[in-house]
């Protein structure tokens, strides 16, 4: 590879970078979501850990973020263009005989929490810490439940999500996020707060 072209890799990554990463200052209090109480976790993230029971006995640990280096930004792209462009969406009633089950789904079929499982286990095969990828249960302007990856940075909360091909900053959905995952226990999760006024228009939609 010369060297001609690996500066102009490099620097299509920092551009990729700076366009994904909120540059205003005045911007800071819409880079993370609030959070508040502890809540009652979704009854499909129990029935997943009593069938994974693996994948949720871990040992509580520090809140970490992830510095968004443009090697990070490279991987949680390629991970999330990949399980997108991959699993084929299936109903759980489809795809299960059920209203609702989270799985991973392995045999290219699923529904968005089983996109959100995928994407998740993946980074973490890729190196990511697993406090900084948390299942995230949010509400559509309709109404409907749905779920995405929040991914906590230095730079802010981004969301991995299957209806929309671009990782946006949380506060560029136009999701009402209810909860997630707590940084510190996965099997623990916290009620969100919105900062966002009721009258903003969302960019993802």
């Amino acid at each position: 590879m010369t060297s001609n072209y690996k500066r102009i890799l490099a620097i299509g990554w920092a551009i990729a970078l700076a366009a994904a990463v909120p540059s205003q200052a005045g911007a800071n209090d819409l880079l993370f979501v609030s959070t508040g109480d502890a809540t009652r976790a979704p009854i499909g993230w129990v029935e997943f850990c009593a069938e994974h029971s693996f994948e949720c006995k871990v040992t509580a640990a520090a809140p970490r973020d992830v510095v968004l280096s443009n090697k990070a930004w490279a991987d949680l792209t390629r991970i999330n263009r990949w399980v997108n462009d991959n699993v084929k969406p299936m109903t759980d009633l489809e795809h299960w005989g059920v209203v609702e089950k989270w799985s991973y789904p392995d045999d290219g079929y699923g529904d968005c929490e089983d996109y959100v499982l995928l994407k998740r286990r993946m980074l973490m095969e890729a190196g990511w810490p697993r406090a900084a990828l948390l299942v995230t249960v949010v509400r559509e302007k309709n109404g409907n439940g749905h779920a995405v990856l929040t991914v906590k940075t230095d730079k802010g909360e981004f969301i991995l999500d299957n209806q929309e091909e671009r990782i946006l900053l949380w506060s560029e959905t136009s999701y009402r996020y209810v909860k997630r995952q707590s940084q510190s226990e996965p099997n623990r999760w916290v009620a969100l707060g919105d900062p966002r006024p009721t009258t903003a228009t969302a960019s993802s939609r």
